[in-house]
């Protein structure tokens, strides 16, 4: 039990080590910057969004700063093509004469990868990003490569409203882990960074851990137990969420075409046992699933006409969800009292 101890105190020094160092660049936001640490120590990927201006290209950056990672930003524009992400098969001569295919790789072979404003390439391009963000691996002319580990995708866009976008097809929606949404500073973030911006102090960014102790930490993740009731209650959550359904709520059939798959209840589970770990504890409470939900689910529900017509924002609808699901599967199913016979 000791040793469980231990590894639990290094991942919360960890993340606090990170957080500083991060927040030497990065002012306010502490949500969206634990958001993307959920990420990395969970295994999964990250979508941004926010207007431009906010820091987002900034936080990826200084996340690559302050990890021994191999790291490689790609600008996402109309004309970017999947072979300027993925690498091509050049002709190769050797010095005996002969000529070879030799295989270039793209920047997407790299550890912590920045798509920069995904959604300004076409979705021929955004499509070259499925297969690494899902399985690790990219398939060239008939090979199949395995990407780094870890490896780690987080992806900037701005809002679906602005001119020249292409919005993200479903699936690959559905392979980032979380989406976060950058809103404005405050007025005390806002002249802090004109503080540290317009000034000429500098406070450098230190290395704080490499590859094999992020992979350490992705593994006690992992160890930390969800009861059965725990993944019950997910599992009603999730379900809670598909239209017609049997635990569908009112706003649910009302507001939503479409609902969250089974990967965003894994992905609900595995952000409430880091916050489970950050707070100390060895199991998943009820808490953490509900305060994992909204960046979870969010990109996963799809409204339908109705919803867009009155501007309904997916968080509502997740928000009355939570409300009607009980953490209690009894309490979902307890049939209402019979009515009292007339005399």
């Amino acid at each position: 039990m000791s040793d469980v101890v231990q590894r639990v105190t290094e991942f919360r020094n960890d993340f606090q080590a990170l957080r500083q160092e991060i927040g030497k660049a990065i002012v306010g936001n502490q949500e969206i910057v634990d958001g993307v640490l959920t990420c990395l120590f969970a295994g999964g990927n990250c979508l941004l969004e926010g207007v431009p201006g906010l820091g987002k290209t900034l936080l990826v950056r200084t996340l690559s700063q302050v990890l021994e990672l191999k790291f490689s930003r790609i600008q996402f524009t109309p004309d970017l093509m999947p072979a300027d992400i993925l690498g091509t098969n050049l002709v190769m001569e050797t010095p005996s004469g002969e000529r070879m295919f030799k295989f270039q790789p793209g920047p997407l072979f790299a550890q912590i990868v920045l798509a920069d404003e995904v959604n300004r390439a076409t979705p021929k391009t955004q499509s070259a990003l499925l297969e690494a963000m899902q399985e690790h691996t990219a398939t060239i002319g008939g090979t199949q490569y395995k990407l780094p580990e870890p490896f780690f995708v987080m992806a900037t866009q701005n809002p679906i409203e602005m001119e020249g976008t292409y919005p993200l097809p479903e699936a690959q929606l559905d392979r980032f882990f979380f989406k976060l949404l950058l809103k404005y500073s405050t007025l005390g973030d806002l002249k802090e960074i004109l503080s540290r911006t317009t000034d000429a102090t500098a406070n450098p960014i230190g290395k704080v851990m490499d590859g094999g102790r992020i992979e350490a930490h992705k593994r006690l993740v992992k160890e930390v137990v969800a009861a059965p009731h725990i993944k019950d209650y997910v599992a009603r959550i999730v379900l809670a969420t598909h239209p017609k359904g049997e635990h569908a709520p009112d706003s649910t059939n009302r507001f939503l075409r479409f609902g969250s798959s089974p990967r965003g209840a894994q992905c609900m589970i595995l952000a409430a046992k880091v916050r489970a770990l950050l707070d100390g504890r060895y199991n998943v409470s009820f808490e953490d699933v509900r305060q994992s939900a909204f960046p979870t689910l969010r990109h996963r529900l799809i409204l339908n006409f109705e919803g867009e017509a009155e501007g309904v924002e997916a968080d509502q609808v997740i928000a009355k969800i939570l409300e009607h699901v009980p953490t209690e599967p009894s309490a979902a199913k307890a049939p209402a009292p019979a009515a009292a016979p007339k005399r």
